[in-house]
């Protein structure tokens, strides 16, 4: 049992103690990786699991670019904060997470039965920006659990300068950068120590 949960939040679940810590009480942000590789198989299972969390009107802006070749991985690394190269420059697997400003254009593919909807979104490109940056961040952390579901840890950081990235992933299209993720195993000292959570007498309220 992990130290920081307890017997009740065990008993209230439906699924087993291993999985909890895996994906929650144990689920770590990784700061160092080993040097084994993350299978390309592994990749498509992390977005098979991420895509299948909800969003509103099911419309799933969220992009996301495996850097794979080193060059890619140093372009993108050039427009992070110096503290965080290091990190992105050793993991295994790097994945720069977008949002699709012009999510609406799949309509009849995401919303088959009413692909007509699509008509409340053609005219108002704020509207679509936001809606696309609120669902994609929801997608987000549908990722970082599908990464700790697949066996892998998962360190993500929003140091870095968007406009740079989206000029190395993004380029010519409607997408814009807000989220990088390193991907693997954890390595040597991975992890810092755990900061406090807020209890539910701060964070929670009942009406």
């Amino acid at each position: 049992m992990s130290l920081e949960a307890t017997e009740t939040d065990y008993s209230n679940l439906a699924i087993d103690s291993e999985t909890a810590d895996k994906l929650f009480f144990e689920g770590r942000t990784a700061n160092t990786f080993s040097e084994d590789p993350v299978s390309d198989e592994a990749l498509e299972t992390i977005y098979e699991l991420t895509k299948m969390g909800p969003t509103m009107m099911n419309n799933q802006p969220l992009r996301i670019t495996w850097i794979k070749s080193q060059e890619a991985r140093e372009a993108v690394v050039a427009h992070m904060l110096e503290g965080n190269r290091a990190k992105s420059l050793t993991a295994p697997a790097l994945a720069v997470l977008s949002y699709d400003a012009n999510w609406h254009e799949q309509f009849s593919e995401f919303f088959p039965h009413a692909p007509e909807r699509k008509a409340m979104f053609d005219d108002d490109a704020v509207m679509r920006a936001e809606i696309a940056k609120n669902n994609a961040w929801m997608q987000a952390g549908y990722f970082i659990m599908a990464v700790r579901a697949a066996g892998l840890a998962a360190g993500p950081m929003g140091g870095f300068n968007p406009a740079g990235v989206d000029t190395v992933v993004n380029e010519g299209k409607a997408h814009h950068s807000f989220l990088i993720v390193n991907v693997g195993t954890p390595g040597e000292n991975p992890w810092f120590d755990r900061l406090p959570r807020l209890g539910t007498e701060i964070a929670t309220n009942s009406i």
